[in-house]
């Protein structure tokens, strides 16, 4: 029985819902194309081609799969040749998928087929449509949301979430990525057989350095005094402070750095979570009035003794670092809670600047399969906590579900408070990661909580050829901050 708090249930109970929906597509909107892009709150959002959408289409689409799910039709997995794969999708129309299947490293090919209708999803699925009860579908212009239950499958959909700032850094990431050719997995393999991959690695970082120098420019122009970072884990936010403040000199406007991360509580005060843990994702970890008061103390052209928090201690230090904010002068300040209005309430909006980091992986492996930003950031993390923390896999996953729930209440919900949005996501960096992560997970025991979630993770790295370019990558790249090499601090 799938069950809605758990992640890999989560997983199966979207893939399950998204065939429902391609089938009822071939029988509504017959030779339409569906693109399923990304998130949005608790939905997932895609584009039609061949068709203009709207609120009665996309009504009648819903009612069709509503049709599918009542007759409880059974989804059968099976096992086929690559070559035959590529036959029966080559008739489908999907090219994006034949041209995927050229860089499988297996001579098998495992489909799922329901009412006549074969689809290929990385990830189990549900036995019956009739698993999947609740859902809607909803016309977002020009695409549409598949929405779907938040942590009980027994309620309704979560409410279209409208987030027009998420939606635009998305849109402009998968510009980004039409440049550069390269919106799916099978895109990217064909510019590294090319040899195209340095090329690939200095337009993508070009580009990039472009928007970073345009955030440090709007922020000047605002007059704004101080710039809040804030993302996810694992976005490379330390890192695009870093180069933010370059950009910021370049300017004639000199940046004071100050991180979050300082503020912590000692450990012992911090406040204990439902797991029966410290609860470090919390905004209350923080020592807010101390940073309150600095702040503002900052402003006024004081000189602050800033706190030093030792990670490793889990307090802070016996010394501290004095700051003063001059006139020429802008603070950045970087840590996940940047953008929760609690943290400087009594300082107002036009002294701040707000950017929100992450890192919005637009490539698919095709059409239908998507990589989801917290996979990408996900791996992000194993190679660096390897790297730098000594830890295992098993260690870094076995700390995820808990970060993610504190991004899901601490930080998701201001993401459309943020003056600006920068993607982190470079559309090189998968086979780069895949590098050093693909021994990581298979080192994984089978019998491990974790060992679906990793058998997953593998089964998109297959798809990705090897690069040789990784000399390439510059020492200011955000990918440096996880793979190392990064100038700014290793």
């Amino acid at each position: 029985m799938l069950n809605g708090r758990r992640e890999e249930d989560r997983r199966i109970y979207e893939r399950s819902a998204r065939l429902i929906l391609l089938m009822a597509m071939r029988d509504v909107l017959p030779g339409a194309k569906v693109r399923f892009e990304h998130s949005l709150g608790r939905g997932v959002y895609m584009t039609v081609e061949g068709v203009r959408l709207s609120a009665e289409t996309v009504q009648t689409v819903e009612e069709r799969m509503r049709e599918i799910t009542r007759q409880n039709l059974p989804i059968v997995r099976s096992r086929i040749t690559k070559e035959e794969a590529a036959y029966r999708f080559s008739l489908a129309g999907q090219d994006d998928t034949v041209k995927l299947l050229a860089y499988r490293p297996y001579d098998f090919f495992d489909i799922y087929t329901c009412d006549g209708y074969s689809e290929y999803f990385y990830g189990e699925m549900a036995a019956t449509t009739g698993e999947i009860q609740k859902y809607a579908l909803r016309h977002y212009y020009p695409g549409m949301v598949l929405l779907l239950p938040d942590g009980d499958f027994t309620k309704e959909p979560a409410a279209l979430s409208d987030r027009p700032k998420l939606l635009r850094a998305y849109k402009e990431a998968a510009a980004e990525n039409q440049i550069c050719g390269c919106e799916n997995a099978a895109d990217l393999n064909d510019i590294i057989e090319k040899n195209g991959m340095r090329n690939l690695i200095r337009v993508s970082e070009t580009m990039q350095q472009r928007r970073i120098a345009r955030i440090a420019e709007h922020a000047i122009d605002s007059g704004a005094r101080m710039i809040f970072v804030a993302g996810p884990s694992s976005s490379g936010k330390t890192t695009f402070a870093n180069r933010l403040g370059v950009e910021l000199e370049a300017c004639g406007c000199k940046p004071v750095a100050l991180s979050l991360d300082n503020y912590y509580r000692n450990r012992e005060e911090v406040p204990i979570g439902a797991d029966g843990k410290p609860d470090l994702e919390c905004l209350e970890s923080i020592d807010v009035p101390l940073f309150c008061e600095q702040l503002v103390r900052l402003l006024d052209g004081e000189i602050v003794e800033i706190p030093r928090y030792s990670f490793k201690e889990k307090k802070r230090e016996a010394v501290t670092v004095p700051a003063k904010l001059g006139r020429e002068e802008m603070l950045v300040i970087e840590g996940i809670h940047g953008l929760n209005p609690k943290l400087a309430e009594g300082i107002p909006g036009g002294y701040k600047h707000l950017v929100y980091v992450s890192a919005l992986t637009p490539i698919n492996l095709d059409n239908h399969n998507r990589i989801r930003a917290t996979d990408a950031r996900l791996l992000r993390r194993m190679v660096r906590d390897q790297r730098t923390r000594g830890s295992d896999v098993e260690e870094t996953l076995s700390m995820w579900d808990n970060v993610r729930a504190g991004e899901e209440k601490y930080i998701y919900p201001y993401q459309e408070l943020a003056d600006t949005m920068f993607n982190t996501s470079l559309p090189y960096e998968l086979p780069i990661l895949k590098k050093y992560a693909y021994a990581m997970l298979h080192s994984v025991r089978e019998n491990s909580p974790y060992s679906t979630r990793c058998q997953r993770l593998i089964k998109f790295l297959h798809y990705f050829l090897d690069s040789q370019a990784e000399d390439e990558i510059p020492p200011t790249s955000i990918l440096r901050e996880f793979i190392g090499g990064c100038s700014f601090y290793d």
